[in-house]
């Protein structure tokens, strides 16, 4: 499933992918606010609900899981917070990049090589960090051409993380 959500112009804008065994809705269900963003299913879904005021109790009851939501809503700010700097502080292309950093994480097979499987595809890219399928496309393409990634049949190779994250890090001035 993607969480999305749309611009006044009806531009989707793509937060995160939420897959097997996770959840969604606990921000809405712990301060009782409209929720922040809309769940896109992405392939058939077998989906649990559970009431606000049933997941508060089961906060206030266990613990355990409540510290595993803090840490998920930790991460979450994190990685907005992250967003928000590569947004007002990138080009497009670099935002590309550090997206590409991103999304390899999962998918890391040694220090310095990445497969992301299935291939991204452009338009959710571009949807991440707020640009165009066509300057995803160029951007994969010189980064192809530098021997950075490459394109296998549904994979996207990262051959070369370190050096896709100097480009990164070279921009953001670390």
């Amino acid at each position: 499933m993607r969480v999305v959500n749309y611009s006044l112009s009806g531009r989707e804008i793509t937060f995160d992918d939420v897959g097997d065994g996770k959840y969604f809705g606990e921000m809405a269900a712990i301060d009782g606010e409209p929720r922040s963003a809309s769940i896109m299913a992405l392939s058939d879904c077998l989906v649990a609900a559970l009431a606000a005021d049933q997941f508060r109790r089961v906060l206030a009851n266990h613990p355990e899981i409540a510290l595993k939501v803090m840490s998920h809503l930790s991460r979450l700010v994190r990685n907005s917070v992250g967003r928000i700097m590569d947004l007002s502080t990138l080009a497009a292309n670099n935002r590309v990049h550090a997206e590409l950093l991103r999304i390899s994480r999962p998918s890391v097979k040694n220090p310095n090589m990445a497969a992301i499987a299935p291939m991204p595809i452009h338009g959710d890219i571009a949807s991440r960090v707020s640009t165009t399928r066509e300057t995803v496309a160029r951007v994969l393409n010189d980064l192809a051409r530098q021997g950075v990634l490459e394109r296998a049949k549904d994979v996207l190779v990262i051959k070369d993380i370190r050096r896709l994250r100097s480009m990164v890090e070279e921009v953001q001035g670390e």
